[in-house]
């Protein structure tokens, strides 16, 4: 299973009306297209710092959903005032306790590893971190992305609401502390977010 990952960062006040284009606009637009399993939109409305990813089935509806989709990119990058950046992802790992509702929000932490470390750290993330993010209270799914290519990764967990990811801050750093310990790697960047529309629908990948 693969991705692609849109990251805009834009206007505040902008927030909204791009929740609503790929909501009217995109979704219904990508449903159709050959490959593609569904798309989830991340939101921080005081930054204007927005990511749209889709998932797909295969690495081939991937690539060939890319020209496409390019003019749907340059609208977002419009509507929120901003400029877009895309990458792609294999999905290493996806463990969903229950779909998210209005009113979740999710936390991702961008990593960087060494090539010869990648599969360890993916297994690690399996077997050791997603067991402990899964006991938090408030916990609706995990996923880890991995770009191998670049070395990078992006680890997303969601919660049932803001109360419970903020509840879980302390908890999840010594979490992720661990994972970085264990599997060698660096944290290069984290960030919470509202999650606008949640319609990934990537099975199971554990």
């Amino acid at each position: 299973m693969f991705a692609r990952s849109t990251t805009i960062h834009g206007k505040p006040e902008n927030v909204d009306r791009l929740v609503d284009f790929v909501r009217d606009t995109v979704m219904p637009s990508l449903t159709e297209t050959e490959g593609c399993l569904g798309i989830s939109l991340m939101v921080d409305r005081e930054q204007g710092h927005c990511i749209a990813t889709s998932s797909w089935l295969d690495e081939q509806s991937l690539r060939a959903s890319f020209a496409s989709l390019g003019e749907v990119r340059d609208e977002a990058a419009r509507i929120l005032g901003g400029f877009a950046g895309v990458e792609e992802w294999e999905i290493a790992a996806m463990h969903r306790e229950h779909f998210t509702h209005q009113g979740a929000c999710a936390r991702a932490v961008w990593l960087r590893t060494d090539h010869t470390e990648m599969d360890r750290g993916i297994g690690i993330y399996r077997d050791v971190l997603l067991p402990m993010l899964e006991a938090l209270p408030g916990f609706c799914s995990a996923s880890l992305m991995v770009d191998r290519e670049t070395r990078r990764a992006c680890a997303t967990t969601a919660f049932e609401s803001r109360d419970a990811m903020e509840a879980s801050r302390e908890e999840s750093w010594a979490i992720r502390e661990r994972g970085v310990r264990e599997a060698g790697v660096d944290v290069l960047d984290a960030a919470e977010f509202e999650l606008a529309i949640a319609h990934l629908r990537v099975p199971e990948v554990v």
